[in-house]
């Protein structure tokens, strides 16, 4: 192994270590287009109603400001669109996986919570399916809790 490939090893890539450190940190974390009160596409959009219906905490970011956040996230996850949710440390997947999780109960599974009533259903495209999760808006360079 040469001294230059032992120095690329070595150095830390800051974005990726907060990526890393946020989905350490939250039990469910949803790298996002915007942010549940404001999604920037209807994926996250429907991904994030997903997570309001249930009324399950979960931690947000926003990979728009940034698009180092998108770059290093889908390298370390190797999935290439965006949404992305990861529950305890493990990517669930995107947008259609997560509906369809949701749709049949999964996703409850996963998660660890009661299904509200009437459900498992469907999801509008307009991510009008409940409150927001009472998890913490993350901005990938926050201080963790």
């Amino acid at each position: 192994m040469s001294d230059e490939t032992r120095s690329d090893e070595t150095e830390t890539n800051p974005v990726r270590d907060a990526i890393e450190r946020a989905i350490g940190e939250h039990k469910v974390i949803l790298f996002m287009k915007g942010t549940p009160e404001q999604p920037g596409c209807g994926f996250s959009a429907r991904t994030a109603a997903a997570l309001q219906a249930l009324g399950s905490p979960f931690a947000a970011v926003d990979v728009l400001p940034d698009p180092r956040i998108r770059q290093e996230l889908s390298a370390l996850s190797n999935w290439p669109t965006i949404p992305q949710l990861f529950v305890d440390g493990e990517l669930i997947g995107g947008c259609d996986i997560v509906t369809e999780m949701y749709e049949t109960g999964e996703l409850q599974r996963a998660l660890g919570v009661q299904p509200p009533a009437g459900s498992p259903g469907s999801l509008d495209a307009t991510g009008s399916a409940g409150v927001a999760g009472d998890g913490p808006l993350l901005g990938i360079e926050s201080t963790p809790r």
